[in-house]
Formats: C-alpha cells, structure tokens, sequence
C-alpha cells in the first residue's frame, strides 16, 4: 500500500510520489521567544514523516529554517544586558530551540537556514521577479503584485477581489493594491511595530533592528520572500514536501507559491501538508496569549516519551487538546508499551527463553502488528492507530510471557516482539524504549554524579583527604574521574 497524504493544495486526500529522495522542507520558527508545545507539534509531525519515509526505503533531505530576522525579535533588544542587536536576541532563542528539538528526539535536518545568511539569495529573488514583471518598487521598498499571478490564492481557496490588505498600514500608501505584499522593506523595523511587540519598556530609543545594502535601499527582507529564497537554495525549485502549521497557509504559504512559481515558472511543490493547531484551555496555544507550556518544562514533567505519544494520540491534520484526560491516555498508554517491552526483553534475555520453544500465536501477533502498523502509517500518518497496533502487541506479548513463566518462552517470538517495539515504535514514532541492562548504566550514572557533587561539596570545605578518598573509590569500581576547569567529568573504564 502506498502512502497517502492530505495534500491542502488539492484539498483532498492524494498518493504520495516522489522520484529518487524526498525533499521535505518544513516552515520553521521565528525565533523571538521559547518554543512552546504547540510549535513541536508540528515538529513531531515532521519528524514521524522523515522516520516513515525513510523507514520505507526513501532517502529524505530534510531542511527546516530559522527566521532570526523579525519585528518580534527586534521588539526584545534591550530587555536583557547581553541582548543589545536583534542578533543576540535571535541566537539565544535558536539556542533554546535546538535545545527543544534534541531533547524531543528529533531526527536532524540536513541544515538549518537562516534568514540571516541568505540575503543575497533574497535579494536575487526579488531582483527575477521585478525583471519578469511581478514586482515593482515604491520608495526603496519592493512589493509582490498580486494581480500578477493568475493563481494567487489557489492554496487558501480565496478569490484575489476578496483579499484582506496585507503587510503594515504605513506600506498601503506604497503599494498599487492593497493585498501586495512586501519582499524588500527600505529601513529598519517602524517605531510602531517595535513597541507594539515589545514586552518592556524601550523608553526614547526604539530598536529598529538589523539592516543590509540592496540595489533598492538599505532594509531589511520581507517575511515570506525569506522561505522561497532558502528552500530553493537548499533543494531546488519545486519540493517534493512543504510542511507548515495550518494557520500559515494564508498569507504566508500562499505568498511562497505565488513569488516561488512567478520566479521559477516551474511548480513549487508538488504536496502540502499542514499540520492542525495544539489548543489549550480552548484557544490556540500562543506566547502572545500566554497559554503555553514551554518545551523544556514539558520535558522535566512528562518525559520526551509521554509527550511523543501524546503527539501520536491524534491526526497531524486536525486540531489536538492539551488536557489531563489527554496527557493522562498519553502516561498510560506509554507505560503499556514501555513495561511491555521491559518484560519482553528479561523473558528473552532469561535461561527460559529456548529455541525449540514456539507460540504460534505471538509469531503471528508480531506479524498482524507489522502490518496493522504500516496500514495506519500509510493510511495519511494514522499515528493513533499505528499506536493501538503495538499495544494489541503488548498484549499478545503479556499473555505469552504470563502462561510461560514456569515452562520455557518463546527465543524467537521475543526476538520479533522486541524488535518490531524498536523498529517501529523507536525508529519511527521516535520512542525511546530502554532495556533494564540500560536502565541500570543510566542509574549508575545518576549516582556517580551523586558521589561528585559530595566530592566537590568536600574540596570547597577544604576536605582534600577525604575528596580523594571519594575520587579513588570511584577509580576502584571502574569510574574514571577528570579534573577540569567547569568541573569533574567521568566514564565508565
């Protein structure tokens, strides 16, 4: 069965085709605040897709960007000592957001653009599109003409006469309709956006954020102009993939395919998917509302498990609740699969585990989950019901180890079991099952840096007797000790 997606540009359900290796390119943050829950909603969507694609036999070039150009992040100059230009701003958030995204088990892109280091990629763009007749500049300023694109709005579904005004009210002096919108902005951020977004007082001297030299003025690149420019730069002109959230698709994704395809002539990409807002209290989780739940908290809760298959509890297409009945499915439905495999891997590790020793039952249990499983991935990335496939595993898996405590189990039956807990709910949905023999190595770590924090508690008391002492017990057991500058590292000898 080949894999089937729901594609917003067709606004129906499609084959998946792709010739050679997947392009996937995945609209990425802006990163002027901690990522949140609801931005790595769409990450583990991304993420699943990337691991099935590749799990099928594709070979994936993943790119995902990082806008650190932004009135948002402009906005946050001055709000800390070490944050003086937009730049400080935007490296301590993209730190935070890869952080998030390494500590959610994600797979990682082939690259990360940023805005930052692609503007003379932007400024090629916008220079195509004003020789072929779909751009124009007023005051320094470049503008997209709307009504130059036969198929503006083919994305979103919205006729060109019934379009809103885009972009800043200061630019619809500048622009010839009022749905244009801006690739090229001469000067830096306005006053108005800048402390309309700021969370603290700017007092009489307003940031106005970073700035670059172009054949038009000396300003800064419109915001969907970034994404087409680095997209392409990356993996070419047409995509096989274009993921986002699905409160992008307009303006944002429109206006990528309207400058992409006015610039190329060629299709910009060929499915788009779109993943469903996480909402929170009954409203969108957003910084700017405040009903968030960052990443990093979530992890220290929860466990990069608990909220793994909590993403997996409902379709990337559709709108997701962050609820206890829904994070408490999640722990349970986890402890399934993780107590599960724990069991499976001790009865095969287990002098009872024999090789003549045979339950058709669990062979075919293993068999029925491998396929349920792949039904459901291809199935539009069904994640809830790829789940329920691996817990009627661990059911199967219970009753086997249960009747067989006191004869001999299953070797090759475990065998299959464990493995397809690794290969599919590890590789693909990202879990991380962990057998007791790990669990004890994790355990042992947690108190040899037990013993160092006592240690080095001992050598600021002056107890260098006794820190040594600590040191050589250690040394003794197989834990080789290191003094240096930011602290004591180990490892096992």
């Amino acid at each position: 069965m080949s894999l089937v997606v729901t594609d917003t540009l067709e606004d129906e359900r499609v084959e998946f085709t792709a010739d050679g290796d997947v392009t996937l390119y995945v609209c990425g943050l802006t990163v002027s605040d901690d990522p949140h829950l609801g931005h790595a909603r769409l990450w583990f969507h991304a993420d699943v897709l990337h691991r099935w694609l590749e799990h099928v036999g594709y070979d994936v070039r993943h790119v995902e960007n990082v806008t650190d150009v932004n009135e948002k992040i402009t906005a946050r100059v001055g709000e800390r000592d070490d944050w003086a230009a937009e730049r400080d701003v935007a490296e301590t958030f993209t730190a935070t957001v890869f952080d998030a995204m390494r500590g959610l088990n994600l797979l990682r892109a082939e690259v990360y653009p940023r805005v930052t280091e692609h503007v003379p990629e932007i400024v090629d763009l916008v220079e195509t599109l004003i020789e072929r007749g779909y751009a124009y500049e007023s005051n320094g300023s470049v503008y997209f003409d709307v009504t130059s694109f036969d198929e503006y709005g083919k994305l979103s579904n919205q006729e060109l006469d019934a379009l809103e005004a885009q972009g800043e009210p200061d630019e619809r002096s500048e622009k010839r309709n009022p749905s244009d919108f801006a690739l090229w902005k001469a000067d830096g951020v306005s006053e108005t956006a800048a402390r309309e977004h700021a969370k603290h007082d700017h007092g009489a001297e307003t940031p106005d954020g970073e700035t670059w030299a172009s054949p038009w003025s000396e300003g800064r690149p419109g915001w969907h102009v970034e994404c087409s420019a680095m997209s392409t730069t990356h993996l070419g002109d047409t995509l096989d993939i274009h993921m986002g959230g699905r409160d992008s698709v307009f303006p944002h994704h429109e206006n990528e395919i309207a400058q992409s395809e006015a610039a190329t002539g060629e299709a910009f990409a060929r499915h788009w998917l779109h993943v469903g807002l996480l909402e929170m209290d009954g409203e969108k989780m957003s910084s700017s509302i405040g009903n968030f739940w960052t990443v990093p908290d979530a992890l220290d809760e929860l466990g990069v498990n608990v909220v793994r298959t909590f993403y997996a509890g409902a379709a990337y297409r559709s709108e997701q609740a962050l609820t206890e009945e829904t994070i408490a499915e999640a722990e349970e439905r986890w402890e399934r699969l993780s107590r599960t495999y724990d069991r499976a891997v001790e009865a095969l590790d287990s002098t009872e585990s024999r090789a003549k020793a045979a339950d058709d039952d669990l062979r075919e249990a293993v068999a029925t989950a491998r396929d349920d499983f792949a039904a459901a991935m291809n199935d539009d990335l069904n994640l809830r019901e790829a789940t329920a496939a691996l817990l009627d595993l661990t059911d199967a898996v219970n009753r086997h180890v249960d009747a067989n405590s006191d004869s001999a189990y299953d070797y090759r039956g475990l065998r299959e079991a464990v493995e397809a807990f690794a290969a599919l709910g590890g590789d693909v949905l990202g879990l991380q099952f962990e057998s007791p023999s790990e669990g004890d190595v994790d355990l042992a770590g947690e108190l040899v840096e037990l013993v160092l924090d006592v240690r080095e508690t001992e050598r600021e008391a002056g107890n260098y007797e006794r820190a040594d002492e600590l040191r050589d017990a250690l040394q003794e057991v197989g834990v080789e000790i290191e003094d240096g500058p930011d602290g004591a590292t180990y490892r096992f000898e």
